[in-house]
This record gives structure tokens, sequence and C-alpha cells, in this order.
């Protein structure tokens, strides 16, 4: 658990440093990765195998819940919701990583890659998530959109 100032600031060298692929490419591999390590040391191996077997439907509700509870490790001093059914909704308002900030383009795809690395492993393997709108852009709060077939 670091100072959410710091990711912040990360991010925003991220943004600043590289051009605007590069450092899509960057964020969302580190979310990817973020969902990697999150499997192999926080999310409990019987819990997994639980999920994997259920319905897609529950193992997403069972997943958010637990997701939900974490929140404050991810979003520090901003506020996390979520919308259960499909598509799922997640809303970040106050997020960290983009707040203050102001982009022509979505600035969450580390966390897009983070929620889509652990629903192809745990809810559905054609799961996509999408940012649908950003606090970088022109609105008050990061959403995002988790499909599956």
């Amino acid at each position: 658990m670091v100072d959410e100032r710091e990711v912040a600031a990360l991010h925003a060298v991220i943004a600043a440093e590289l051009d605007p692929e590069t450092a899509r490419i960057v964020s969302w591999s580190a979310g990817a990765r973020t969902g990697d390590y999150l499997l192999a040391r926080r999310i409990p191996q019987a819990a997994q195998r639980l999920l994997r077997v259920l319905p897609s439907r529950l193992a997403s509700r069972f997943l958010l819940a637990a997701v939900q509870r974490n929140a404050w490790t991810f979003v520090g001093s901003g506020d996390f919701r979520v919308t259960s059914g499909v598509p799922v909704r997640i809303t970040i308002s106050g997020c960290p990583i983009c707040r203050d900030v102001a982009a022509g383009a979505p600035r969450c795809g580390y966390f897009a890659a983070t929620f889509q690395r652990l629903y192809r492993t745990l809810v559905h393997p054609k799961a996509e998530v999408r940012e649908i709108a950003c606090t970088a852009g022109e609105t008050r709060r990061c959403e995002f959109e988790i499909r599956w077939p």
C-alpha cells in the first residue's frame, strides 16, 4: 500500500513522458500484471477454484463483492461503486490516477486491464472491459463496463 499521491504522480509521468499510444500500452500492461499479482498472492486458490466453476453471473457477483470490500486499496480517497448484471458497471468517483488531470482520452487503462484480467480468469474467458467515461475527460467519475457472452 502506497500513498495515492505517489501512484497519481507515477501515472502522470507516464502520460507526460511517453507518446499517448505507448502510455496506453504501459498502463494496460501494468494493470494486467496487477491482476496477475492479485491472482498469485491475494485471492485464495480455493476461492479462485470456486469462482471458475460457478455460473458467470454468480461468479461475477462474488468477485465484485470481494473487490468492493478491498477497493480502498486502489481507489484511496475515491469512491467505488458497482452495479451488478450484464453489463457490470464499475464507477470510481475521485479516481486518484486521473483526478485534476485534463486529457482528451480516458486515462484509466490500468484499472480496466486489472478488472479484465480478473474477469477473464475467474468469471468468463471472453470478458471485455471498456472504460466508458473518465474524470480526465469531461465527466465527474471514471466508469467501466464489463461484458461477456
